[in-house]
């Protein structure tokens, strides 16, 4: 097991990735007490040669490494790869190209969404991986051997799922599919969060435009401050709170005191301070300042008959496809379709759209119906 320390080292191995196709990539951090990850480790593997690089090493430059990640002619291979690429973003500014996602990869091949990278493993290589090591301290030095090779598996496997991916891949014809997938993972924006879009993330309703507002600024109030002092988000307020803050919109110390959601002492703190100066550019904004809030849909219920036709659209569609439901679309999204037939969702792009959208929407509009022939397989047939 080599592990390496140094530049001219990483320098080496990189330069020896460079004459490959591809190179398996994973990352160990810790982000539990900040907002950034602090990268702890990265493992490496070519066909020939698997590494270990300790980026908290003395004196180590990553500049080798990250002209490597930067290489178009060798693919970045990794599994559930959003937080890894993440660190690669904030330290410099881009994705890995081109990148390729196991788990992206096997849930387009008939493997179940959001397949663990152990569980992939087990069903592919026929091997068990022992994850005792799985919530290691990464930062801490030195790591025993145990942690190391549990470390460099998530690499070393990773090469035979690559090979076996790629050829499933080709097998089913699936390349757009996984073209298709791999367009957020890819996008620059998945990894940069702008404090003025970070109310994008919360996912309670709010239905009232001037508590909407609040809510919006207060979002981005957290975000900088989580930034700055580089804390996790809900070390500088929960999300229960800024809800909670957003429809009170307290004034002075005694209305923070009554609040469920927020710390006691919290309105004696600067951080209050700035709140309700945020509240006083909320309550100054005209009606036609506010942003809107999306009407609830007083039609049909998407739970009725026409949502129950999709769904069996939908089963149907994944028994043939060999892929789980969820994969083309979820619940919320069949509901979506029912109430817009313009819905902004995953269900109406792309590959969904081609297998499964165009014909929902045809199901809606009574343009086909559903049939079985003798062995019991739905077909979609153009009603007369």
């Amino acid at each position: 097991m080599q592990i390496i320390k140094t530049t001219n080292e990483l320098d080496d191995f990189c330069q020896h990735a460079s004459n490959f196709d591809f190179v398996t990539i994973d990352t160990e951090f810790l982000r539990e007490t900040t907002y950034w990850p602090k990268l702890c480790l990265i493992q490496a593997a070519t066909i020939e040669q698997a590494v270990i690089i300790d980026p908290l090493a003395n004196g180590l430059d990553l500049v080798p490494f990250y002209q490597l990640m930067d290489n178009e002619s060798v693919t970045k291979v990794f599994h559930a790869a959003r937080q890894d690429i993440e660190i690669f973003v904030k330290s410099t500014g881009k994705v890995p190209s081109p990148c390729f996602d196991t788990q992206i990869a096997a849930s387009v091949c008939g493997y179940c969404e959001s397949i663990s990278y152990y569980n992939l493993v087990r069903q592919i290589v026929g091997e068990q991986i022992d994850k005792s090591s799985r919530f290691t301290d990464w930062s801490a030095r030195p790591l025993s051997e145990k942690q190391l090779n549990y470390a460099l598996g998530d690499v070393t496997h990773l090469r035979t799922i690559y090979v076996e991916l790629v050829q499933k891949i080709a097998k089913l014809k699936r390349h757009e599919w996984v073209k298709g997938e791999n367009n957020i993972l890819t996008s620059i924006d998945t990894y940069i969060v702008e404090p003025i879009n970070a109310y994008k993330r919360m996912k309670k309703k709010i239905n009232k435009p001037r508590d909407y507002a609040a809510l919006k600024l207060l979002a981005k109030w957290r975000e900088e401050k989580a930034q700055e002092k580089n804390v996790p988000r809900g070390r500088v307020l929960k999300d229960d709170a800024l809800y909670e803050l957003a429809i009170q919109r307290p004034n002075n110390v005694q209305k923070f005191d009554r609040l469920r959601a927020v710390p006691k002492g919290f309105g004696r703190s600067s951080s209050a301070s700035e709140i309700i100066a945020i509240f006083e550019q909320v309550n100054a904004l005209k009606n036609e300042q506010l942003p809107s809030v999306k009407k609830r849909n007083n039609g049909p219920s998407p739970r009725g008959a026409v949502g129950d036709l999709i769904r069996v659209l939908l089963k149907a569609i994944s028994e043939q496809e060999g892929v789980a439901p969820r994969i083309i679309a979820t619940s919320d999204e069949i509901d979506a379709i029912v109430l817009d037939d313009d819905a902004n969702i995953r269900a109406m792009n792309g590959w969904r759209y081609e297998i499964f959208g165009k014909k929902a929407l045809a199901i809606k509009h009574g343009e086909i119906a559903l049939g079985a022939n003798e062995i019991g397989i739905f077909e979609v047939k153009t009603s007369s």
